[in-house]
């Protein structure tokens, strides 16, 4: 199915870029959370009319995530698990607890966006975590694990 997109998708091109997907990718995902359009004659003439206020809104859109990417650079979370003698965690440290405690921290930051690069956290100690939060935007945060006894 040929699409327009409505913003910039990571592995599927810019904005304004028609760009053919699955039919499934297109009508179940893209189309319904507003990234997309199918690209027919009318809609890509209503999107040439509409194109500089859809950059200007992605080009806001950026700007914030580069104002909160510069104070959340850095950042070390500081999260207590139970864990046994040796280390290891009963459970895991994911990508929910560390935005649950991004939030508590005053940072708007959903579990979506937290790249954890080895899967879940599993052992006490420090781990690089990184937050995609824009396309554009990686920021890499410290997680320290503490355990506490069961």
């Amino acid at each position: 199915m040929q699409i327009i997109l409505l913003e910039k998708m990571v592995n599927l091109g810019n904005l304004g870029e028609v760009v053919k997907v699955k039919d499934g990718y297109a009508r179940n995902f893209l189309i319904p959370s507003g990234h997309a359009r199918r690209a027919t004659n009318v809609a890509i003439q209503e999107f040439q009319a509409r194109r500089a206020e859809l950059e200007k809104a992605a080009h806001e859109k950026l700007l914030a995530s580069k104002s909160l990417g510069e104070k959340l650079a850095g950042t070390t979370v500081k999260i207590t698990q139970k864990a046994g003698v040796d280390g290891r965690l009963f459970g895991s440290v994911t990508n929910f607890d560390i935005a649950e405690e991004l939030s508590k921290m005053g940072y708007t930051v959903s579990k979506a966006q937290i790249r954890l690069p080895k899967g879940p956290i599993k052992t006490v100690g420090d781990s690089p975590v990184s937050v995609s939060l824009h396309t554009d935007v990686l920021v890499d945060i410290q997680v320290s694990v503490y355990g506490e006894s069961a």
